[in-house]
């Protein structure tokens, strides 16, 4: 006689295990957990920010790299943005530079990493070959950056507003730089690409605006009195125009600083290497001396932030509220 029960419980425990597939599912889709703090996916736009990265793996970049994988999964990031100084120590000369796979492709080789890469450019950037780093967006699918400023908008989930993300090309603005030892830097046009920028942000009617370059208008870490020229260009257009966020990199190091005024001022600049970092009573809201990089979850009112280390460490965590 065959047995008449197994069927039923087959049909039981498979009904359970659809449930329950289906309840966690739920619960991955809408939130994330880093630290006791769970971020509602459906509503916002979630990225990485690293700075000063290439350097074969080495000075931790493999440790910070493997953390930004876990975030990346965790967070469902949608995409990462690179603060410059994306290959040390002279850049890339071409496309098949071997840092390509060195200092890159094989260490950002998590799967949830392979997502679009938007770049900025430092000082060893210039080094070498820009043009070869535009280039290589025609080879990798991930590599997005095609100029050397520019910028793209993307919706903030579940309403109609937009958050805008601007690039910036800081280099030609730091006089400190050695024109003869950085190739092309005197051929940009540092006031076409001021009008440039002032055109893009008085034009947007996004809800949040966002502006990337390498080097930090405030820092307290080693170039705290060196960033001046840069300050004077950059400053007087990111208040007028409300700018809520600057992000950097060039320090080797995390901040947070908010002086006077709108804008809110974020360093990433430890993916790889780090340099001493000191702190400022006046503006500095939080600033380590650690391998690491910035998680960024924004909303439509406000823009969550949090330091993560190259241990997974959440290290600092603010919001800021529009």
């Amino acid at each position: 006689m065959k047995n008449k029960t197994l069927p039923l419980f087959l049909f039981i425990y498979s009904f359970i295990l659809i449930v329950s597939c289906a309840s966690i599912q739920e619960k991955i889709n809408k939130t994330t957990k880093t630290g006791d703090t769970y971020w509602k996916q459906e509503n916002s736009i979630n990225f990485l920010v690293v700075g000063d990265w290439g350097r074969y793996g080495e000075f931790h970049q493999k440790d910070v790299a493997h953390q930004m994988g876990l975030e990346a999964t965790k967070n469902h990031s949608s995409f990462i943005l690179s603060m410059g100084d994306n290959f040390y120590p002279d850049g890339v000369i071409s496309t098949t530079d071997p840092q390509w796979n060195k200092s890159f492709e094989d260490i950002y080789a998590n799967y949830s990493l392979n997502i679009p890469w938007f770049t900025a450019f430092g000082n060893h950037d210039y080094r070498g070959s820009i043009q070869a780093q535009l280039d290589y967006s025609k080879i990798s699918r991930r590599w997005r950056t095609t100029e050397r400023y520019y910028s793209f908008e993307k919706t903030i989930p579940n309403s109609s507003e937009k958050a805008l993300f601007v690039f910036i090309d800081s280099n030609p603005f730091d006089e400190t730089l050695s024109r003869k030892s950085h190739s092309d830097l005197t051929s940009q046009n540092k006031e076409a690409q001021l009008e440039w920028l002032e055109k893009t942000l008085s034009t947007s009617t996004a809800r949040w605006k966002i502006v990337i370059g390498h080097h930090p208008l405030y820092t307290t870490g080693v170039r705290r009195d060196k960033m001046l020229d840069v300050r004077k260009a950059f400053l007087p257009i990111f208040e007028k125009h409300k700018v809520n966020a600057y992000l950097a990199g060039h320090e080797h190091d995390l901040q947070h600083q908010k002086p006077e005024g709108f804008t809110h001022y974020f360093v990433s600049g430890a993916g790889s290497e780090i340099r001493p970092v000191t702190k400022d009573e006046q503006q500095t809201k939080f600033a380590i001396s650690d391998h690491g990089f910035l998680s960024m979850q924004l909303e439509k009112d406000k823009l969550n932030v949090q330091v993560i280390n190259f241990e997974g460490k959440q290290l600092y965590q603010t919001t800021i509220s529009r």
